[in-house]
């Protein structure tokens, strides 16, 4: 009797982990389409070369931020489908994914915490690169691409102890405008940048807590079902002819 009535407790709390894992591979997914096709990273990534290490981190978030996400869509389908037909095979199937996030989300949050400065400098890597070549060049075909720069991240120029940049500002900051207010490009990326990998870090916290919990409740459910399933059969017996 006990043991049915945990099993019916597990049964309940896996469907609920399972519908909030399903919401977190959603977010991620999300996030993972902003972090792509979103306006502020794609304009960087439409001026960065082809070389830029930028292009390289943009592309690998992006792939396995639908990877982790898949991978606990996946889980938490296969999780609830096990708990209401009571199969083992399909409990370790969603163990395993669950596992499988796990062991993706735990290197990227690492790599996120020993790697934050290297994302940064590429974003600002690829912005000097298009300032400077303006700042040299005033009919450069790189002057829209950084006027586009300067109205998505609504900031003109930068603070630069190694040449005058009032040239560039005079005729890349439009009087009149909100983006010409004087804001400090690289300030202006260092703020949005800070914000938009807190955010990050703070949704694998919460999942990886969730994927976790949904690898103990797969555990516990396989466990469950196993000796329920032999509790059920002690005591029958079948009568064979001698």
């Amino acid at each position: 009797m006990g043991l049915r009535h945990g099993m019916r407790s597990t049964k309940c709390q896996l469907i609920a982990a399972s519908l909030c894992v399903m919401l977190l591979g959603l977010s991620i997914a999300t996030l993972s389409t902003v972090t792509r096709y979103g306006l502020h990273f794609s304009i960087i990534s439409n001026v960065a070369l082809e070389s830029s290490s930028y292009r390289a981190i943009h592309h690998t978030a992006f792939y396995v931020g639908v990877f982790l996400s898949m991978t606990l869509i996946l889980a938490a389908l296969l999780s609830a489908v096990a708990t209401v037909r009571e199969s083992r095979c399909l409990t370790v199937t969603a163990f395993f994914c669950f596992a499988l996030a796990f062991c993706g989300m735990i290197p990227a949050l690492c790599w996120r915490y020993m790697h934050n400065t290297e994302v940064e400098n590429s974003i600002l890597d690829v912005y000097d690169l298009v300032y400077e070549e303006v700042r040299r060049n005033g009919s450069s075909s790189k002057r829209h691409e950084l006027t586009r720069i300067h109205e998505v991240f609504l900031c003109c120029g930068k603070h630069s102890p190694l040449g005058d940049t009032a040239a560039v500002e005079r005729r890349m900051c439009r009087p009149g405008t909100a983006w010409a207010a004087g804001q400090d490009c690289l300030q202006e990326m260092h703020s949005f940048l800070k914000k938009h990998m807190s955010f990050v870090s703070t949704l694998l916290g919460i999942t990886i807590g969730f994927t976790v919990y949904g690898m103990v409740l797969t555990s516990f459910l396989w466990f469950s079902i196993h000796f329920s399933n032999n509790l059920d059969r002690k005591g029958k017996y079948t009568l064979r002819g001698s």
